[in-house]
């Protein structure tokens, strides 16, 4: 396959409740993707997600304004809860879902076997990367566009294109992790909870925050301390990835990854030019007012790369976790 001149590629924006996907469809997603409530979806957070009626309104609303809406189904069920996945499936495709976002490969196989006419997505938690992987998954369920990891140069990206025989959908701006997609055996370890199966990385009720004798505020995950934050810093969210610890040099400082957010616009046009189809925004789990105005930025740059111009990176950077972005291992493997 090759990106074709004047190519516009699908903006793919997130919705973590009835009102993020408003906004989203409302700002100028192309395409919004989003779960059903409980663990068959990998943003599992209490107050996120949509029940079974507003999934089928939110559809009907972005149908009205020309957007898509791509269900996410891309847990992996535990012995004896299929039945959970196979109903979100059922429920996803009854409702008119454009798109069904799966990982698991006997999630894949029921919907492909059940539903032979839904386009399917192969979602990044199947952590397909090689050519080889991506063909097999095309091959047998009949996949129509694979979600990449955030683990690939432009130039290996441009390089699987072009042996695959579906769509590229690669992340461009958000949360970037260090773990493989979905795997973090840290956070499982810490909590007990499975990122996979349970659908959710630092679980809320495993959460605490507590204040010392000094005025620092403690953040703690599943009984661990995470963090210690200063009077005057803002606290972040506990995850093991983005947690500060005493090293054997006795300095506290971030391990394995500094909280920032990826942000690609600087590398929209090259990322075209390999033939990227979607460009996928990370955030279920932020505000109806973040989607806005992230969806909105990205609206503005691409509509102003479409036309020859340069888009503007500092609308983003503002709304990047910590102010700081990175274009991570998209632009070197040495980023870190």
């Amino acid at each position: 396959m090759s990106a074709n001149a004047g190519f516009r590629p699908e903006l793919v924006c997130p919705a973590g409740t009835p009102a993020g996907l408003r906004a989203a469809v409302d700002a100028g997603a192309d395409a919004v993707y989003c779960g059903y409530v409980g663990p068959t979806n990998a943003r599992n957070f209490p107050g996120l997600n949509f029940t079974r009626e507003e999934m089928a309104e939110a559809i009907q609303y972005a149908h009205a304004r020309g957007a898509k809406v791509l269900v996410t189904i891309n847990s992996f069920p535990a012995a004896g809860r299929f039945e959970e996945w196979r109903k979100a499936v059922d429920d996803a495709v009854a409702a008119g879902a454009d798109a069904l976002i799966l990982c698991d490969i006997g999630v894949l196989e029921y919907a492909a076997g059940e539903h032979p006419g839904q386009r399917l997505h192969l979602s990044v938690q199947a952590g397909a990367s090689s050519p080889e992987a991506i063909r097999w998954h095309v091959r047998e369920f009949g996949i129509k566009r694979v979600v990449l990891p955030r683990i690939l140069t432009v130039a290996e990206i441009r390089r699987v294109q072009e042996q695959v025989p579906c769509e590229i959908e690669a992340f461009v701006f958000g949360n970037i992790g260090m773990m493989a997609e979905g795997r973090c055996a840290l956070s499982n370890y810490a909590t007990g909870c499975s990122t996979n199966m349970d659908g959710v990385c630092s679980p809320a009720d495993q959460v605490s925050y507590e204040k010392d004798e000094a005025g620092n505020l403690n953040s703690r995950l599943g009984g661990f301390t995470i963090d210690r934050y200063g009077p005057d810093e803002r606290a972040g969210y506990p995850t093991i990835c983005k947690g500060r610890y005493d090293t054997p040099v006795g300095r506290c400082k971030y391990v394995f990854e500094e909280p920032r957010s990826l942000n690609l616009v600087p590398l929209l046009p090259d990322l075209v030019a390999a033939g990227v189809t979607a460009l996928k925004i990370e955030g279920r789990q932020r505000s109806k007012a973040y989607v806005r105005a992230v969806v909105s930025a990205f609206r503005q740059a691409l509509d102003a790369l479409a036309a020859g111009g340069t888009p503007d990176i500092a609308a983003l950077s503002a709304l990047a976790e910590g102010q700081r972005t990175t274009t991570g291992a998209f632009g070197s493997k040495a980023w870190r």
